[in-house]
């Protein structure tokens, strides 16, 4: 953070101070009521002007015109925004016209947060708005915001630059208010899915974000200490194991959704830390887990949209059932030509080479298969499609197919060409659990390092039996992302992870001095923009020499005018 503060800075911090002279706390402790919200006006007030004749409501003030005695401003609230009102005499029925005269016309800027009491009317240009008998400082912004304009349905100036909207979110949210619409959409989405399951009489549930065990599922979990036990933890990568304990200790349906981290790569459709809900099911299998998982998109879909068929940029995907079902085998067949039932992992890693897909040694059968299927295959998908049957080997918590050796009860739903969720018929046979993990162990001294983790414990629950479960994992965010029309993960999450902040490098003032600066001089020269002796080698000379005289003068410092000779001195040395 640049601790240089600009003139708007000053001036705003300077303002607070004045403030708090007229004995107006810029930051008050006490509640302020609110008794209306700005869409509930602008919807109801035109049914019935009888309405809101006595307003008490709070936000941000975004725009102001002032006209001598009267003026206007917009004020935002968490729904919206409302054209303000001011009368001098209105609001300082008294003498003492402090309130409008310095408060409001001085002392407030863009940004400040006011409340307002007074009433609803409609100006003679025919826009509603509330008639201010009343205004109290409640907070005093002593930064600016980006000024956003917009004129004939064109905005100007928008604050569109992707890096600063997700680092700065906050920020986002004030000058972008459209923002806010897809974070409420995504609450929209968990609360139709927990409403679904909840009809069902299904539980939700917790289970531990750190985990002595990272299984569940095959990814590079981080790793942390915890000091007390003298233990390595690692945050969750799934949750999975822990809900079929819980099958395994009775609930016959439970859900969960979880925080899960991942320590992998970062792109337009992953983060680190992401959101994913799994549910299990006793007595179920893969079968009645496909319709199952239909049921709730679809349902997700009508409730957001009120139709099946959404938007994705230049696309329409329709959520209608029945999805399209394609086996494994047949979907890498159609795309490559090579039948992988019937190919050793020699076979595979050849094949992988003969189509330029990058592979390793580290990769076993079932890391082949699945580089095939995603170089290949998944991105044709652009409507829900199920792959399912799954070689065993891609499946380690898998239950064998039941009619097809080499196969498991698996499948996977895509959609816009990428993974949406997973699901089983659940592993239950507690020996070949043991076998299955055994094997990834063999592949982690392989070398790799995504290869699941042994949970002795979860096998024993295994051993005291488990009921046939169907169990399912869909990613939040990815769901967010193509029931709101979002191409990137990054704007579906409200704090997306981010690269850390590139910090302005800044000359000290030694080095300054080293350049014959005068240390009086150094923090004028900074005000001007000259924050690196290259900045200073590189500036107009003339240029440098009006600003720096010019902020000597606006300041009333009491040093000597600069010559164009010294300035010229400090750039040539």
């Amino acid at each position: 953070m640049n601790n240089e503060l600009s003139e708007q800075e000053i001036l705003r911090r300077q303002a607070a101070e004045q403030l708090r002279q007229l004995g107006i706390d810029p930051y008050p402790a006490a509640l302020y009521p609110v008794n209306a919200k700005t869409n509930e006006i602008l919807s109801e007030y035109p049914k019935d002007n009888t309405l809101y004749q006595d307003v008490s409501i709070a936000g941000r003030i975004m725009s102001r015109r002032i006209m001598g005695a009267a003026s206007f401003a917009e004020l935002q609230d968490s729904f919206g925004k409302i054209q303000l009102y001011i009368k001098r005499d209105e609001i300082c029925p008294q003498e003492d016209k402090t309130m409008y005269n310095t408060v409001f016309k001085k002392l407030l800027d863009i940004g400040d947060i006011i409340g307002v009491k007074g009433y609803v009317f409609v100006t003679q240009m025919g826009e509603i708005s509330i008639h201010v008998k009343e205004i109290k400082v409640l907070c005093k912004s002593v930064r600016p915001l980006p000024v956003v304009k917009e004129k004939d349905g064109k905005v100007y100036d928008a604050f569109t630059d992707t890096e600063q909207r997700y680092r700065q979110r906050y920020l986002d949210l004030i000058v972008n208010p459209s923002v806010k619409d897809t974070f409420v959409k995504r609450t929209k989405i968990i609360n139709t899915m927990r409403d679904f399951f909840n009809e069902q009489g299904y539980l939700e549930v917790e289970t531990p974000v750190l985990q002595s065990i990272p299984g569940g599922a095959a990814a590079r979990p981080f790793i942390t200490h915890h000091n007390s036990l003298n233990i390595p933890l690692y945050l969750r990568i799934a949750n999975e194991l822990y809900l079929k304990r819980l099958i395994v200790g009775g609930f016959e349906g439970v859900y969960e959704f979880s925080r899960n981290f991942r320590n992998e790569g970062m792109d337009r459709t992953h983060n680190p830390e992401f959101t994913c809900m799994e549910i299990y099911v006793a007595y179920k299998d893969y079968n009645w887990m496909m319709n199952f998982t239909e049921e709730m998109i679809e349902r997700v879909a009508l409730a957001l949209h009120q139709t099946t068929k959404v938007q994705l940029a230049d696309k329409e995907i329709d959520f209608r059932r029945p999805f399209a079902r394609v086996t494994m085998r047949d979907s890498i067949l159609q795309y490559t030509d090579y039948d992988i039932y019937t190919m050793d992992e020699k076979q595979l890693f050849d094949a992988c080479k003969a189509m330029d897909i990058e592979v390793d040694e580290t990769m076993g059968k079932g890391k082949l298969i699945d580089e095939i299927f995603g170089a290949k295959c998944e991105h044709h998908y652009i409507q829900p499609t199920f792959i399912y049957d799954y070689p065993k080997e891609m499946s380690p918590l898998t239950k064998k197919h039941r009619n097809i050796e080499g196969l498991t009860e698996r499948f996977e739903l895509f959609v816009n060409g990428k993974e949406l969720a997973n699901a089983y018929s659940e592993l239950n046979d507690p020996i070949d659990q043991l076998e299955r993990f055994q094997d990834q162990l063999k592949l982690q001294e392989r070398g790799d390092d995504e290869a699941m983790y042994i949970d002795y414990d979860f096998v024993r629950a295994l051993e005291y039996g488990m009921p046939p479960t169907s169990g399912m994992g869909i990613g939040i965010d990815r769901l967010c992302m193509l029931m709101t029309n979002n191409v990137s993960i990054q704007d579906v999450l409200l704090f997306p992870q981010m690269k850390p902040e590139k910090k302005p490098v800044v000359a000290s003032d030694e080095q300054f001095i080293e350049c014959g600066v005068p240390q009086e001089w150094i923090a004028l020269l900074r005000k001007s923009g000259i924050n690196k002796i290259e900045d200073l080698k590189n500036a107009n000379p003339n240029k440098l020499f009006n600003d720096l005289n010019g902020l000597r003068k606006k300041n009333k410092l009491d040093i000597a005018p600069l010559k164009p000779e010294q300035v010229q001195q400090w750039i040539n040395k």
